[in-house]
């Protein structure tokens, strides 16, 4: 059986002249993505080798966890901001995956967070205990004998996957070296060569647990106006494309605060994300409606239902393909940027364990499936026989979750993810229009307007797991026909009423017409 959106994306016409694309971000765990090398863990040139692989699924942009030298596994805490992590590679292979990747007109972001060093940074090892040293207040103290660090959330030691103890300290954003060390290091980023060409430059960053009171301590506060827009102002003087994209700590929020306080381009829709999960009709069509229609001029919210730091989507309660579907056209139509977790195309599964060790995310971050079968070249099983993680890996062999599995069914989960990209690069409504929530009779079947100059979509998804019939409005009442992106699926429109019925989980596009 063909993908729902096959026959109805050729009545849509591919071949319409829009040219606008849309940007669709891939946020990769680079460690469990692509091993180049036999050493098990993913790397810059297993990224670069799979560019094909991401350009035939159509995303525009890459999202990389940050690149420098750590103990960490997920290589937040650095040991050195301006070292790149050597099982990822070598500088020159960087400049390379960056340079092919522009040449293919795609974007790359790092993500970084230079709020923290571990015991083994130099501003912690040249400043414990040495008021006098050059680093004195690179590191947050609470006295003046450098004795009493604040560590992060007063935790003095953690303990990582493979049993190393850490230390992370807090970094004092007060101090103005501080910040003007976090703009050199941003500032090499965007133009490594510094000869004002940025083939070489990374196109913008995410800002993980961006604060204007870090931690919410009180001890660091007002770090929007007095570290964060200072060093955002200096970087677009270098480039003014660069896009800054914003992880709100309080997951909770909206994130308006940091377009208006921060000046950052883009939040993530957090509040959106948890009502997806919910398949709760009421709860997606309020936080849609708050996440949308409130957006200053020029900014956006990153659409996703997945990422690094929670429970892939697949894991969920009662997951099945045709809910899995569902949920990929909401991520992917609903309006924003759309990011795409790694393996999320394939229905990866995975949940945090409990406990006091970054190993408890592993479950969320594991190797990407490549092969039908558990082994094969490039699976970066960096993990393995390192415990329970790996005792109970969540990969499997032919359980139809892997790109070996899926690329050549076109009923599969990979390919209706790659067909629904491809849609919304092609109609200007779905790429850049705005959004509407509409009105219908039917608590379990969501239906919304994407609209542009021109152009009216309208999309239909059933929540729910039985066929429901449905009369939407389309919101004008001068529409008099509708034509349908999916195939199989009949609707009457009049009055601005269409009438039609969906399948269980099922998702209806239809462009509306006078």
């Amino acid at each position: 059986m063909k993908t729902k959106f096959l026959i109805a994306f050729m009545l849509l016409g591919i071949a319409k002249g829009f040219s606008q694309q849309p940007e669709v971000i891939y946020h990769l765990f680079q460690r469990s993505f692509y091993d180049s090398n036999g050493d098990l863990h993913g790397d810059l040139t297993g990224i670069r080798e799979k560019l094909d692989y991401l350009g035939d699924l159509g995303v525009t942009s890459v999202l990389l966890m940050p690149l420098y030298e750590s103990d960490f596994y997920h290589n937040y805490f650095a040991i050195d901001f301006e070292k790149i992590d050597g099982e990822f590679g070598s500088m020159t292979d960087y400049l390379n995956l960056v340079k092919e990747m522009h040449e293919r007109e795609m974007k790359i972001y790092q993500d970084v967070e230079m709020q923290y060093v571990t015991h083994e940074h130099i501003w912690y090892t040249e400043s414990f205990g040495k008021p006098s040293s050059p680093y004195d207040n690179y590191v947050y103290y609470y006295d003046d004998q450098n004795l009493k660090p604040y560590f992060f959330f007063d935790i003095p030691e953690f303990t990582t996957y493979n049993n190393l103890k850490q230390k992370i300290a807090v970094v004092n954003m007060n101090d103005p070296a501080v910040r003007d060390y976090t703009l050199k290091v941003l500032k090499y980023w965007v133009d490594p060569n510094e000869d004002g060409v940025f083939d070489d430059g990374v196109d913008g960053f995410r800002f993980d647990h961006m604060m204007d009171d870090l931690d919410n301590s009180g001890k660091l506060t007002n770090l929007f106006e007095k570290f964060w827009t200072p060093i955002l102002t200096e970087l677009r003087k270098i480039n003014p494309e660069l896009t800054f994209i914003a992880e709100q700590a309080n997951w909770a929020s909206f994130g308006f605060d940091y377009f208006m306080e921060a000046e950052v381009d883009a939040v993530f829709a957090f509040r959106l994300k948890f009502a997806i999960e919910s398949f709760d009709k009421r709860r997606i069509m309020s936080e849609a409606d708050s996440t949308f229609l409130s957006l200053p001029p020029g900014k956006q919210q990153v659409v996703f239902i997945e990422n690094h730091d929670t429970r892939r989507f697949a894991s969920g309660d009662g997951m099945s393909i045709p809910k899995l579907k569902a949920a990929a056209a909401m991520n992917i139509l609903m309006g924003g940027i759309p990011l795409i977790y790694y393996g999320q195309e394939l229905g990866m599964r995975g949940e945090q364990r409990k406990g006091m060790t970054d190993g408890n995310d592993i479950p969320i971050r594991e190797a990407f499936e490549w092969y039908r079968s558990t082994e094969g070249t490039g699976m970066a099983y960096w993990y393995k026989d390192t415990g329970v993680w790996w005792d109970s890996t969540n990969v499997k062999a032919n359980d139809g979750i892997s790109i070996e599995e899926q690329y050549n069914d076109p009923a599969s989960l990979w390919n209706y993810y790659k067909t629904l990209i491809a849609l919304k690069k092609d109609r200007a409504a779905l790429a850049s229009g705005q959004y509407r929530s509409l009105h219908n009779d039917n608590d379990s079947v969501l239906s919304f307007l994407r609209y542009s100059e021109g152009e009216q979509i309208m999309v239909l998804v059933n929540l729910s797991g039985q066929q429901q019939a449905v009369t939407a409005d389309s919101g004008n009442a001068g529409f008099t026909r509708a034509r349908s992106a999916v195939d199989n699926t009949r609707a009457t429109l009049s009055g601005g009423q269409l009438n039609t019925t969906l399948p269980p989980y099922g998702v209806a596009v239809w462009e509306l017409l006078n």
